[in-house]
This record gives C-alpha cells, structure tokens and sequence, in this order.
C-alpha cells in the first residue's frame, strides 16, 4: 500500500479544516433526501485488478496483468474530492477528481511483448503506472418525496492510464540502465445509463445507492461499463457529516488509437471514507 506525502498532508489538512467546521457548525436537524449543494473529502481505498494488452509494429502485445506479471501492486490510498449541485429541484450535477501512481521492479517469468518491443524470461523489469480518475454526472429526480428521492442517472469516468516498461536487467545479466523502454497511455472514457436513489430511514442518516451499465464505441473505444456505488451518510451537525460507501466500477476495452491500441480489462473498486458538508 502506498501512501504518498501529498496524501498525509491532505489528511491533516482535513483534519484541520473538519475541526473548525464542525466547531461552528449548529445541531442536526432531519437531513433531507437532497442537498442544494455538497462538498466531500475522503479517503479512497482503491483496488485496481488490472489486465492490459499494448500492441504494436504490426504485431498483437501480451495479455499481461499487472499485479501478477509486473509486480505492481493492487491496493492504495489516495484523496478524493466531489462536488455536487441542485440548480433545479429535480435536477442534479456531480463531479469528483482522483489521481495516483505506482510503480515496481520485478524479474519477469515469461517473455512479454509491450508496445512492439519483447521483454524475455527472466529480465528484471522496472514498471510505473499514472492514474487520473475523472467522474460527472447528471441525475434527474423524477420521484421526490419527503424521505426518499429516485431518479434515472447519466454518468461518465474518463480514466487516463499511463503505463511504462523499462529493461533495468537482461535475460543474461546485462545491465540496461532502462535503455529499453516502452510507454504508453489511454483514455479509457467509462459512461453509464442507470439509476440513482436516496432515503433518509433517520433524522441523522442518509442511504445512497447509485448503479448504471453501457455498452457502445466513444472516442475509438469500444467498452462495456458496469458501475456501482452504495453507501451511507451521517449528520450529527445540520450541515456536517460523514460519509462512508463502496464503488465499483469494471471496464472491458478494446482502444485502436495512435496512443494506444490494444485491449483493458479494469475494475476500479473500493472503499471510501470522508466529510460532507452541504446545504
């Protein structure tokens, strides 16, 4: 697990802002269904199950996974951060932002074909990996009620991935020095139809449930998109809470780009604890 200095400084810093909030924010009074406007911060604890296939020169690349094969590895920590926005009563706008990196070095047991260039047996192997996730949404409240709200949802993740291969040492012990290397990088974009809902079964909580699926060819990618998001929300101060909930998100993806071309198969799935302030 890895857990990167902006990331502790962006917990303090939470942790500081939480305090003061909380310290002038009023009693709790029954939580609605909806806000006019939140903003939230948490944790995300990610575990990515990753398999890719970079081809090139004409020639198709390796399946490879990249927690199994690279050694890189499947679970971090990272800062998220989401706003949301009812301009309307029924009409709702969402959109949150996190990034991370990885990076190992692994003597590799098979010969690996990456982005046109061949990766023997036994050749030790530096791999670095970028993620930028990129979520919005739009949410139409067609049922509001006093306690629960339910709607059709439009959603989108646009994934930017960047993946390098670097030879540090050969098949014979040769050192590399990285000399041969490969990099490459996709944007993986990740819309779904579904639905979105919420309840209030107490004056202080709060339930969401978000779920969608999409199948179709955006930007030169032919996808299909499965996602989930279920959690709950607690307020013990009218505009001051904490949320916690569980996402899941799998993409299949064929890419013809000149970036990119090849296949993805990614689940982005994890855990997310954090503060809600709303309106």
């Amino acid at each position: 697990m890895l857990l990167s200095l902006p990331f502790r400084t962006n917990v303090l810093t939470l942790g500081i802002a939480t305090v003061a909030l909380l310290a002038i924010a009023p009693q709790a009074r029954a939580v609605e269904p909806l806000d006019t406007f939140s903003a939230r911060i948490s944790g995300y604890v990610t575990s990515f199950d990753t398999e890719l296939r970079a081809d090139g020169d004409g020639r198709q690349g390796t399946d490879i996974n990249l927690h199994r094969d690279l050694g890189l590895g499947n679970d971090n920590v990272v800062a998220n951060v989401g706003l949301t926005w009812r301009p309307w009563d029924a009409h709702e706008f969402a959109i949150s932002y996190y990034t991370q990196s990885a990076d190992a070095t692994r003597v590799i047991n098979r010969d690996i074909d990456f982005d046109g260039t061949r990766y023997t047996a036994s050749s030790t192997v530096r791999t670095d990996v970028d993620i930028d996730a990129y979520e919005a949404s739009y949410t139409w409240w067609a049922a509001s009620q006093e306690r629960w709200a339910l709607g059709p949802r439009v959603g989108l993740v646009w994934y930017r991935m960047e993946l390098g291969i670097a030879l540090d040492v050969d098949a014979g012990g040769i050192q590399g020095g990285g000399a041969v290397s490969s990099k490459v990088s996709a944007d993986v974009p990740a819309p779904t139809i579904g639905g979105a809902w919420r309840w209030t079964p107490a004056e202080q909580w709060r339930v969401s449930a978000d779920a969608g699926y999409f199948s179709a060819d955006v930007d030169d990618v032919d996808a299909d998109v499965y996602f989930g998001r279920a959690g709950v929300e607690w307020f013990p101060w009218e505009r001051a809470g904490f949320l916690l909930d569980y996402t899941f998100t799998r993409i299949e993806a064929d890419a013809v780009k000149d970036s990119f071309s090849g296949n993805v198969d990614f689940t982005d799935a994890g855990l997310r604890l954090g503060f809600v302030y709303r309106f």
